[in-house]
């Protein structure tokens, strides 16, 4: 009865909702859309606060910077400030989220705080069971109270399209099965900061939510938990609510995301957080014996092999989460409707986005934050978009692989029995075609002939494009390909010196086609060799002195030393941006940039001719349409046509 009448006002001392926007003062100084929007949503919802960071000029150079919070005041009809305290200096010494999340740590208010981030959302139901998830601090899991509440997450864009569908199933994973597995019984949970629900007074004397190191920490969530783990806390994992979010739609916004996610995760291996020991495991062949039984028992390895690849292996967690929550009938249909789907092409080219940022950071450091929008993307991707993101990360690598596949088709003993070679290499050529076509499989009219052409056109006017000091990396290839090589101007020497082993691939390559494939009529002479780079040499403008190689080696072999040559050329490039800082004051660099355009230029091509061709074929694109994208996603993507074709008509 105490609190008849006065209810409303109960909750609001009950709850509190701050959302941490650092740069909301700034919002207002420039008469923003954006800090109305936030004013009204003040106005609107009494127990809301804005905590953000004010920039006051003190001087003509200097400033003074406040953490500040603010309401709407319903009485006086305005935004009113209840509390500033004033920083030592700028906020953003670390990474933007964990410096804005702590900052607006000191405004919050009671045992508990919950974290949520922009992306995601809370449901009635869930709000209802609040109450008990906090008792849960009442009791002892393990020897301890909890000092982290894990809830689940509700992956909500899963119907948008397969994409989104393929990255809600492996979302769902991550956040059920693995985090049970963590919880119970090993106490520690690390996935964090989103719906989890944090000890507060327990987080706030141990130096926050997150740490505050630029680069180092730019996955905040994990170290927060790292910090609980190594300071003694407990967690606990509860399924009984959930808070729904929603993840990237586009293949370019979960590339972006993964490229983020596998940097932060080198800087983690090389953070004082976490100490790892690496197993490798090396596994070879020396001899393969030429009867059939020997080669069906490897094909029988090798077919096992690649249907762990393929993702059947690792798709059993999926399996066996959606068989508790939906059957195992419907497990088992909606895992052969996601192969449909070409969901191995997805998973297949998202490991190499990991794999690529992943050994970047940990040779030469340097993650940083990605920013993706988190929108729902139906529009298409012009080609010189997907080349900019994924020429280093999968396109050349991939042609990298599928030459080394065709050099070894055709000289190795093995490769003489078709079935063993197809055995052996189909796992790898079928990564080979995953890396190449994902982008434009998953691609919003990816297959358009029209668009094709367009992208082309516009791809070659991207290399060519000279630009200037304020030219963009979507402008020009010159400012694009010097970005490409900012790693390396970071790093340190051993760094260096690891890129330039990596780099000597490619002379081990031409080693290989000069003595070791018998293009030479079987001669070992160093002089075999040393001739084949001769091309090396044409490449940078000396071409008469290929005329005694013209003269001794009839044309075929002259074929395989200018196949010696093209990966030789890339490697003497790769190996020249290490030397970038000693070879621009000289000549020399204007011929490797040049050299490099050309290069980016087949590489460009040979992408595009497996997309021309499937663009060329009639239907192709109706069906691509229909099996990856839901009827509304596919529907929005054909009024999206009709929009763009009556602009691009009335601009002309």
């Amino acid at each position: 009865m105490l609190f008849k009448g006065h209810e409303y006002g109960t909750a609001l001392m009950k709850y509190t909702y701050v959302i941490a926007c650092q740069i909301y003062g700034q919002q207002k100084e420039k008469k923003d859309p954006h800090a109305e929007e936030i004013l009204y949503l003040m106005k609107n919802n009494e127990a809301l606060r804005v905590a953000y960071v004010d920039e006051v000029s003190t001087g003509r150079d200097d400033k003074e910077y406040y953490s500040v919070l603010v309401k709407y005041d319903q009485q006086l009809q305005r935004e009113v400030e209840i509390y500033r305290v004033k920083l030592p200096g700028p906020l953003k010494l670390g990474e933007g989220k964990p410096e804005n999340q702590n900052h607006a740590l000191i405004f919050t208010r009671g045992d508990a705080v919950q974290t949520i981030d922009m992306n995601q959302d809370n449901y009635f139901e869930e709000a209802l069971k609040m109450r008990n998830l906090l008792e849960e601090y009442r009791h002892y899991h393990g020897i301890r109270k909890p000092t982290i509440l894990g809830v689940r997450e509700h992956i909500f864009t899963g119907s948008v399209s397969s994409l989104a569908w393929f990255m809600s199933a492996q979302e769902t994973s991550f956040v059920t099965l693995g985090q049970r597995v963590l919880a119970d019984p090993l106490k520690i949970r690390m996935h964090y900061g989103h719906p989890d629900v944090f000890d507060r007074f327990w987080f706030l004397t141990r130096g926050g939510l997150s740490k505050a190191s630029r680069v180092i920490n730019i996955s905040e969530d994990i170290f927060a938990g790292f910090n609980c783990t190594l300071r003694g806390g407990s967690v606990t994992h509860h399924e009984y609510i959930q808070v729904g979010k929603g993840r990237d739609v586009g293949l370019n916004q979960i590339s972006m995301f993964e490229a983020k996610v596998a940097s932060g995760n080198g800087e983690q291996v090389l953070s004082r957080d976490l100490c790892i020991g690496w197993v490798i495991d090396w596994t070879s062949s020396d001899s393969v014996a030429n009867d059939s039984e020997t080669n069906k028992a490897l094909g029988a390895i090798l077919n096992q092999q690649f249907i762990i690849q393929l993702g059947l292996f690792t798709a059993l967690p999926m399996i066996v989460e959606n068989s508790l929550e939906h059957g195992f009938l419907q497990a088992i249909w909606d895992f052969l409707t996601m192969l449909l789907q070409l969901s191995s092409v997805f998973y297949t080219f998202s490991m190499g986005t990991r794999t690529h940022f992943f050994g970047r950071t940990i040779l030469h450091g340097g993650a940083k934050y990605r920013a993706t929008g988190r929108g729902f993307v139906v529009q298409h991707k012009g080609f010189a978009e997907n080349y900019r993101l994924y020429a280093r990360s999968h396109f050349i690598k991939a042609i990298e692989l599928g030459l080394i596949l065709i050099i070894y088709a055709s000289h190795s003993p093995i490769a003489k029995d078709t079935f063993v070679y197809i055995a052996m290499s189909i796992s790898s050529w079928f990564m080979v075609i995953s890396w190449i076509m994902a982008p434009f499989v998953f691609n919003p009219s990816g297959f358009d002939w029209l668009k094709t052409v367009y992208d082309f056109d516009e791809f070659m006017n991207w290399i060519w494009f000279r630009g200037g000091v304020f030219a963009k990396a979507e402008q020009s290839w010159e400012e694009w390909w010097s970005e490409e090589q900012d790693h390396l101007k970071t790093t340190g020497i051993w760094g260096k010196i690891l890129e330039i082993i990596l780099d000597l691939r490619f002379f081990f390559f031409q080693y290989a086609l000069v003595y070791q494939l018998g293009i030479a009529a079987g001669s070992t002479s160093i002089a075999v060799y040393l001739l084949s780079w001769i091309y090396i040499v044409v490449a940078f403008g000396i071409y008469a002195v290929i005329s005694y190689a013209r003269d001794k080696y009839a044309a075929k072999e002259h074929i395989y030393y200018r196949l010696a040559f093209i990966p030789t050329g890339w490697g003497l490039i790769l190996i020249a941006q290490v030397f970038r800082p000693f070879l621009r004051p000289t000549g020399v660099w204007q011929a490797v940039v040049s050299v490099a355009r050309l290069y980016d230029i087949m590489f460009g091509v040979i992408v595009m001719t497996p997309v021309a061709f499937l663009s060329w074929m009639p239907g192709f694109q109706s069906m691509q349409t229909r099996i990856l994208f839901n009827e509304a996603f596919s529907r929005g993507l054909r009024i999206f046509q009709i929009f763009t074709g009556k602009q691009a008509k009335g601009d002309i």
